[in-house]
């Protein structure tokens, strides 16, 4: 499997009047717009920030995302011809696909609602046609899983529609399914999970070997703080060649160390005196401390310990530019300017390479500490960012 990884960046941002009107009555009213009459359901999911955890996924370690408040919405309907016709408001276009163009490596926005579809009917399932108006306002680009956003919005309504009985952690590996095996993307599990299977007001503690899960409290704004997503704009891409060098060595080095993941290695200090590689130990380092902080961070915030998450946000980045040398200059400059602006810790978000980074402030802080990464970002030529606070939200629902 190769290390590309695919966003629905084709997917076109929304204009300000589109996205100035409530989603659901918006795709309601295009759907009736399109077919002619009212949808039978309107459903939704969302995409998610990764609070602590990077690289450890497909190490088989630990990761703790939560849902974003920020999701694509779909009005739904049975169509009878056997086709599927998918509009989307962010660029007003329409797209229709049929049974027997359910093949693999579809090229177009429409893949990932096409992925869906062939790997329910992969799995056994019985899918009618349907016609499907969305909308997203999930940030694109920004390692925020807009794209399985999308998957499992578009799973919730197709089953909806046909009344599957799908057990939530069975419709993740649907979705993952769609991304990896139809439109190519070699995700893990994590965003799917986290986009189906968060709870308002909770993180995701969520193993990615046994697929177990943990509802772990995130009620910031009960202690006085709320958490700073930063979009830093610069492009969320992972570079083939560097995500894939990453991913290689670790790999090697659980061959090298004779346990079956990175995940296994309990002795830190023995398993680096075994590796000579100097890079190839940097990247152990980077996997086994930051699954330690994951589950460090589980126990601090089942305590309500939430300001106990700041050196471990703080060390995770460190990790990250020292060790996995995932970061890049306005990821960092980002983040010191956050500390100097009173953020308690901050890292970055997301697989690396540009994105978003998180900081946990002082609740009513934010605005304040964007316009000063802001300055700074002006300062040093670089595009302004985008920002929000960051609000744990339920996973995929019907909505009506």
């Amino acid at each position: 499997m190769g290390a590309r990884v695919v966003t629905v960046a084709t997917l076109p941002l929304m204009t300000a009047e589109q996205s100035s009107q409530p989603d659901v009555e918006a795709v309601a009213t295009a759907y009736a717009d399109l077919t002619g009459q009212p949808a039978t359901g309107i459903w939704a999911a969302p995409g998610r920030v990764n609070l602590i955890g990077e690289h450890t996924d497909y190490n088989d370690g630990y990761v703790m995302p939560f849902a974003l408040p920020h999701r694509v919405t779909i009005a739904a309907g049975p169509r009878t011809d056997g086709t599927w016709r998918v509009r989307t408001l962010n660029g007003d276009l329409t797209e229709t696909f049929s049974r027997a163009e359910l093949v693999p490596g579809m090229t177009g926005w429409q893949a990932y609602l096409a992925g869906v579809v062939w790997a329910l009917e992969e799995a056994g399932h019985s899918i009618g046609g349907a016609d499907l108006v969305l909308t997203s306002n999930v940030p694109m680009g920004a390692g925020l899983s807009s794209s399985a956003a999308l998957e499992c919005a578009t799973l919730a309504a197709l089953a909806g529609l046909d009344d599957l009985a799908i057990e939530p952690m069975e419709r993740a590996k649907l979705a993952r399914r769609a991304e990896n095996a139809f439109v190519g993307a070699p995700t893990g599990q994590m965003d799917q999970a986290a986009s189906t299977l968060c709870e308002a007001g909770h993180a995701l503690f969520f193993d990615c070997r046994t697929f177990d899960v943990d509802q772990v409290p995130l009620d910031l704004a009960a202690a006085g703080l709320e958490l700073l997503v930063l979009d830093t704009r610069t492009p969320h891409a992972l570079v083939d060649s560097e995500y894939a060098a990453r991913r290689a060595s670790c790999e090697e080095a659980a061959k090298l160390l004779g346990v079956t993941a990175l995940r296994d290695v309990t002795d830190l200090d023995a398993a680096l005196a075994r590796l000579e590689d100097p890079v190839m130990r940097s990247r152990v380092r980077h996997v086994v401390t930051e699954n330690q902080r994951v589950l460090t961070a589980a126990e601090r915030l089942k305590a309500r310990d939430y300001l106990g998450l700041a050196p471990l946000l703080d060390a995770s980045h460190a990790s990250m530019r020292d060790d996995f040398e995932i970061t890049v200059p306005t990821v960092d400059l980002a983040v010191e300017t956050a500390k100097q602006a009173g953020a308690y810790g901050a890292r970055m978000t997301g697989g690396g390479f540009g994105g978003c980074i998180i900081a946990l402030l002082d609740i009513g802080r934010a605005d304040d500490v964007a316009r000063a990464i802001g300055a700074a970002f002006a300062a040093a030529g670089y595009r302004t960012p985008a920002h929000f606070v960051g609000i744990p939200s339920a996973g995929a629902r019907q909505l009506s």
